[in-house]
């Protein structure tokens, strides 16, 4: 009996989900090859959403993947799991034990061999090694995250509901002028609407004070300077106060100092800022990293010293004509696509494609407020400037393509409808 490829697929994320659905369906399905896939979560939600499931916008509930059970309809392994290492001369992936709250061990230490290895752990914020962010900050970078962010909102709200003025004010600070920071801001306004419409606590006015803080001359900084103007009255227009030029040197508790001696005080502060791989990732195996941490990799998404080890998405720094490609979820969606592609050719014997990133423009939501953004037709086309309800649209558009990617038509069809019929019946915003 013929023993089966296996290849593993290391984090579920936008790339990773997409490349394991198609592995299982194109070889597992067909018993051409073992898919696995690990991740230290359970489930999945598109991070593209994790500013609305920070502000309740969003019930993750509703949207989560369930890792075990899209294995079972998709053909493939789920291994629930964290790497720790690889040991590339013995092709095996090294998985950390995960214990509980309580310290009991969920999942032993454990060894897993690997014809193919596919590196998708995705990125994080980047603390730049500065003093007091780790410990004096909230961060965006998973779905545990943002539900900590949530709860903690409406735990400040609670405590300000027990003080006797009548205007109840809480004040966030939010450092990173990217999509991120500029989405979670808008968001917060959307949530304080809500908050009052409902009547938490029956008679009181809550008012919120948005801080932006961004180190450049501008936020969006590496988008054309028209969108980050728009961007940025709109901001200012809900109430979203912008420092721009300011660099932050450390964090106390609820203080941030910057690099001219300034203070910035709030109740709340989260750290959006810049882009990098968790520190374990580099040189793991002895492959090759950047700075951050990424992974380097070849144009076929190979790493550059092992052909059986693949990277796509945000932990990985692909070189292109004109620069590197951008840790987008665009990028990451395209690089999975070839990747699947190119991991068939692979055991097929047969040559692999190369990869180049397709810029398909950039969309900005701001909540109920307004949507902004880039739209790329073709590679030919200028930018088309996009705003209100066709960006809003192209925005939705954008999930439904990435739920298509890993269900198929007729169940993110059905899917729209129950999303719709939801939004009938429950609140706007999720209080608890």
């Amino acid at each position: 009996m013929k023993t089966l490829k296996k290849v593993i697929v290391v984090g579920g994320g936008a790339g990773g989900l997409k490349l394991v659905t198609m592995l299982g369906n194109k070889l597992g399905k067909k018993k051409l090859a073992e898919i696995i896939l690990v991740d230290k979560n359970k489930t999945h939600v598109w991070k593209p959403l994790l500013h609305e499931v920070a502000s309740g916008y969003l019930d993750c509930e509703k949207n989560e993947i369930s890792y075990f059970v899209h294995s079972k309809k998709n053909h493939f392994i789920f291994k629930f799991g964290s790497l720790l290492n690889i040991d590339r001369e013995n092709k095996l992936i090294l998985l950390k034990e995960i214990k509980n709250k309580n310290g009991k061990t969920l999942v032993r230490k454990r060894k897993i061999f690997f014809d193919i290895l596919v590196i998708a752990t995705g990125g994080i914020s980047n603390d730049f090694n500065i003093p007091g962010v780790k410990k004096h900050c909230m961060f965006l970078d998973n779905l545990n995250q943002a539900k900590l962010f949530h709860k903690k909102i409406l735990e400040s709200f609670f405590i300000l509901s027990n003080k006797k003025e009548k205007l109840k004010k809480i004040s966030i600070a939010i450092v990173g002028g990217g999509a991120t920071g500029i989405e979670l801001s808008a968001e917060l306004y959307n949530l304080i609407k809500y908050l009052n419409k409902y009547k938490f606590d029956g008679k009181s006015f809550y008012v919120i004070n948005v801080i932006l803080i961004e180190s450049e001359d501008r936020i969006l900084p590496s988008l054309p300077e028209k969108i980050s103007k728009l961007v940025s009255h709109r901001l200012t227009k809900i109430g979203v106060c912008i420092l721009t030029k300011t660099t932050i040197t450390s964090v106390e508790k609820n203080t941030l100092n910057t690099k001219n001696e300034k203070k910035i005080s709030a109740d709340i502060i989260v750290w959006a800022a810049g882009v990098k791989v968790p520190d374990f990732m580099k040189n793991i195996g002895g492959l090759i990293t950047n700075k951050i941490n990424q992974l380097i990799i070849k144009s076929t998404l190979q790493t550059t010293i092992d052909n059986s080890i693949f990277s796509i998405g945000d932990c990985s720094s692909c070189k292109q004509d004109n620069g590197f490609v951008p840790p987008r979820a665009q990028a990451a969606s395209q690089m999975a696509k070839l990747c699947c592609e190119n991991i068939v050719s692979l055991i097929r014997n047969k040559p692999l494609k190369k990869y180049s990133y397709i810029d398909r423009g950039f969309i900005i939501s701001l909540s109920e407020f307004d949507v902004i953004g880039n739209l790329i037709i073709t590679t030919k086309n200028k930018p088309i400037l996009i705003q209100g309800k066709t960006a809003r649209l192209i925005y939705h558009l954008l999930y439904k393509i990435h739920q298509i990617s890993i269900f198929g038509f007729c169940k993110t069809f059905l899917m729209a409808i129950l999303s719709i019929i939801n939004r009938i019946i429950h609140s706007k915003l999720k209080f608890h």
